[in-house]
């Protein structure tokens, strides 16, 4: 059987004392489930494993289920393979190699956005700060850092990201993602 590496990125875990998933439990968790080859990265909600059933979506749907079950609360989680973990790098609009990384962010949609949603945002008004579209994912540069961004703030509005999963990570872990979903 072929198996697929897999990223798993569950939203908004372990930040502020709320909805606190130890990374230990959740690689046990994850084998429990059926997967193989499981790494966590950091205590932010980045999950690596392989896989030989399934799609993106019925993979974190399966995860964000298992989560609930196991910790008691729901988590929107977001699945992506090697292959699209590795696109959203090489497509980077900015110069990464350039900036830090606590100034290149991405997030990652559940679904592909266009242009339209975020028309109502001044593009000009934020600069320096600037985003770019994506497949399945958007580009923030924020020179100051994502902690001081205006842009962020209003990228991350519910009305912008609305009928979506939107979870967003910098780039240092954006690339070690792609490193960690290279082979099982």
């Amino acid at each position: 059987m072929t198996t697929t590496m897999y990223a798993a990125l569950l939203r908004g875990i372990n930040v502020g004392g709320s909805k606190k998933v130890p990374m230990a439990d959740l690689r046990t968790l994850m084998e429990g489930i059926g997967h193989g080859s499981v790494r966590t990265y950091l205590q932010s909600g980045q999950a690596v494993f392989a896989a030989g059933h399934g799609d993106e979506d019925s993979l974190a749907a399966e995860l964000a289920e298992a989560v609930e079950r196991h910790f008691g609360f729901s988590v929107d989680v977001i699945v992506r393979d090697h292959a699209y973990l590795k696109a959203v790098v090489d497509a980077c609009p900015f110069p990464a190699a350039e900036l830090e990384a606590r100034q290149l962010h991405v997030t990652y949609f559940s679904a592909p956005v266009d242009e339209e949603r975020f028309a109502e945002i001044d593009r000009a008004a934020h600069l320096p700060e600037e985003f770019r579209l994506g497949d399945r994912a958007l580009y923030l540069y924020a020179p100051d850092g994502l902690g001081r961004s205006k842009l962020a703030e209003r990228l991350s509005k519910p009305r912008v990201n609305k009928g979506l999963i939107a979870t967003t990570r910098n780039w240092n872990t954006v690339v070690k993602l792609v490193e960690l979903t290279e082979r099982a």
